[in-house]
């Protein structure tokens, strides 16, 4: 039923909501019409004649029987920073299954769409591809991946990383947030409006039903996609500054409509009640452009829509489908080895572990054959081996792989590094002289980012450091140490000297303390340098830091006997906040009881006393323990509840003598003055 339609020129569309993650945007759309006031009237003209187009195009393919299958190229672009957002190429091809099942109605719930919406439920006829040929002419597998913190935003600006021309290709954008919500795309109009923002982004957990899928999330990306091919909601929608919003399951929705004909007219739902009849008829709400939970269908009229989008010039959508494009993408090639290519499922790991390694090649193997430095079995053939790993080292691996016809090889020097475990040494002093790299030290970066360098150091010239001047926000830095044997210690702390600028005071960067006793598999957080505390060099500066001696400070935890392990592990890890360099020096790992840490009874260590700025709390109990702090006249000053090794911060308060209670199920269990200076 069609009354009058909005114009839907959203440029962040809502998204489907499943797990409660609905469209919150306006306010970026307003920013975003009036930065540029002439961006509103083109896309209305972008609109109005795709609406004119479609218009005709259902009048005149309304009762054909003619069978037309459009085939779309698709590239998924996986955005990371090598956290669970990695998706695998497994899990892509799983959501590819989804969306051709869903497009061509051979969900398994279509069996469960209800008898009255079943007539118009519709085979839409539209196959998606992985690409095979790139923008350049190389081989692909439709699937890259780049290594930003943008990952952790999520917004348009994920497609300034990497964009195929979206006339070729359906760019589709793999993060770790989708700006809040599960996913966003733009309609054609705005998207033949803004070129470099077409294309869809969607949170990694909405992606297929294995990994970090979920079969109730998996077809985000159907609604995404119906979005993309100029399909708006059931109730029509819309988010343009100076019309009416309509957020779903809102009585006055009825006036409004997706100006699709055999759609009926909805409030738009996100429960699954199907009976509901919001406008005065049967509600479809197993609509895959529903907000509810139970989407199965689309209808002919929506079918009939999606194929006009596709035949028409806006936004490129018919070049994208047109037999030219599909063979410069190579989505229709028959399968054959284009490329060798492999992955292990964890590239750092100890003495006696074993490594899951997976082929990768593209599009077709038949062989392989696999060598592993350092490792066993040494070769294999078979496709997806399992090696162990005895010694110590950093090792190659090779595979070499044929479909019968062609072969190719893949070497990946120092791909695999094994740590020794139980750890090396007992104690360590790390200065980074005279190493002019980490290979010598005890020390290593997965990701390169830390790096040693003789610029500076605190007493010395060396330290290691972050290049973080002008990077992007978001971006994690770890710095690990191998394995260290501490079992048989009688207490252990670590500190080191750390520099940091800052280039406004807004910016977020922080450095984080972990532990971890089981080779890396997990890791504990021990220690948070919060931005204001991070920062040593006063104010701002906005060009390269390099801190002079009076711009460092030194930072000590204590590592509870839990830690006193034969195989511990500490990890450094950077997370850049728009801020300066950081620089890390002088790690120390030492008894505290030798270096006169106040041990004022068996059971709780308070170090130091007196304090300048911030204290740590060792009191030995697995959960939070209240601790307060009052001032001279009773008042009280702070109050937190600290697991055993937290460090408090208290730079805030006035110099003098404080009181410290630490508490035990409610009563006082250690009573000591603290006096700050």
């Amino acid at each position: 039923m069609k009354k009058h339609i909005n114009i839907l020129i959203s440029i962040f569309l809502p998204v489907l909501g499943w797990s409660q993650q609905f469209c919150g945007t306006d306010e970026m759309h307003q920013q975003l019409y009036a930065a540029d006031s002439g961006l509103h009237q083109k896309i209305r003209d972008n609109h109005n004649w795709l609406t004119e187009f479609t218009n005709q195009y259902v009048r005149e393919h309304y009762d054909s029987r003619q069978t037309i299958t459009f085939t779309i190229p698709v590239v998924f672009h996986i955005i990371h920073l090598n956290g669970p957002e990695n998706i695998s190429d497994a899990q892509i091809y799983d959501q590819m299954r989804i969306i051709n099942e869903d497009y061509q109605k051979r969900n398994a719930d279509t069996a469960a769409v209800i008898a009255a919406f079943k007539p118009i439920a519709a085979n839409c006829e539209i196959e998606f591809k992985l690409a095979k040929i790139d923008p350049d002419g190389n081989c692909t597998k439709g699937i890259t991946r780049h290594v930003d913190g943008r990952t952790l935003t999520g917004t348009h600006n994920v497609k300034e990383i990497v964009h195929w021309p979206p006339d070729q290709y359906l760019n589709i954008y793999v993060c770790a947030q989708a700006a809040g919500l599960a996913g966003h795309a733009l309609v054609p109009s705005a998207a033949d409006t803004i070129s470099q923002w077409d294309g869809i982004v969607i949170q990694h957990s909405y992606v297929g039903d294995i990994g970090t899928g979920d079969p109730s999330r998996s077809v985000v990306l159907t609604h995404e996609i119906g979005h993309y091919l100029n399909l708006y909601h059931t109730w029509g929608g819309n988010n343009v500054p100076g019309y009416p919003y309509l957020p779903v399951a809102q009585p006055d929705n009825c006036d409004y409509d997706d100006d699709v004909a055999d759609t009926p007219n909805t409030i738009g739902w996100q429960t699954c009640n199907l009976s509901h009849q919001s406008c005065g008829s049967l509600d479809n709400v197993q609509n895959f452009m529903e907000y509810a939970y139970c989407p199965a269908m689309f209808t002919n009229g929506q079918k009939l829509r999606m194929h006009a989008t596709l035949s028409s010039p806006i936004a490129g959508r018919n070049n994208l489908v047109s037999a030219t494009n599909l063979l410069a993408t190579g989505v229709d090639l028959p399968d054959a080895l284009c490329a060798v290519d492999f992955r292990a499922e964890n590239t750092i790991l100890c003495t006696g572990q074993s490594v899951q390694f997976s082929d990768q090649t593209y599009h077709s193997a038949t062989g392989w054959q696999w060598h592993f430095e350092g490792g066993t079995p040494s070769t294999s053939t078979d496709q997806h081996p399992m090696v162990t790993y005895s010694n110590p080292g950093i090792y190659t691996v090779k595979l070499w792989a044929t479909d019968g016809n062609s072969a190719d090889s893949l070497t990946i020097e120092n791909y695999i590094r094994v740590l020794p475990s139980p750890g090396m040494s007992t104690s360590i002093v790390e200065t980074f002289d005279p190493h002019v790299t980490l290979e010598n030290t005890q020390f290593f970066t997965p990701n390169a980012g830390w790096q040693i360098t003789d610029a500076t150091g605190k007493n010395s010239q060396k330290s290691i450091m972050v290049d973080n001047l002008g990077q992007p926000s978001g971006l994690l830095y770890d710095f690990i140490s191998e394995p260290i044997n501490f079992s048989g210690v009688s207490g252990l702390a670590i500190s080191f000297d750390y520099a940091f600028a800052q280039t406004a005071t807004n910016n977020q960067d922080k450095l984080t303390l972990l532990t971890s006793s089981d080779c890396g598999q997990s890791w504990t957080v021990r220690r948070i340098i919060q931005p204001t505390l991070l920062n040593t060099a006063g104010s701002p500066i906005t060009t390269t830091f390099v801190p002079t001696d009076e711009q460092w400070q030194t930072s000590t935890t204590t590592l509870s006997n839990s830690l006193w392990v034969n195989n511990l592990q500490v990890m450094f890890r950077f997370q850049s906040g728009g801020g300066n360099q950081l620089y890390v020096d002088n790690i120390n790992f030492f008894d505290p009881a030798q270096v006169g840490i106040e041990e004022e009874d068996n059971q709780v260590r308070i170090f130091p006393n007196p304090v300048a700025q911030e204290f740590t709390v060792i009191h030995g109990q697995i959960e939070p323990t209240r601790l307060e702090l009052l001032d001279i006249t009773g008042r009280l000053v702070v109050q937190k509840m600290i697991s055993s090794g937290e460090t408090l911060y208290i730079g805030q308060l006035s110099q003098g003598v404080y009181l410290l209670n630490v508490y035990r199920e409610n009563q006082v269990w250690h009573q000591v003055k603290l006096i700050k200076y």
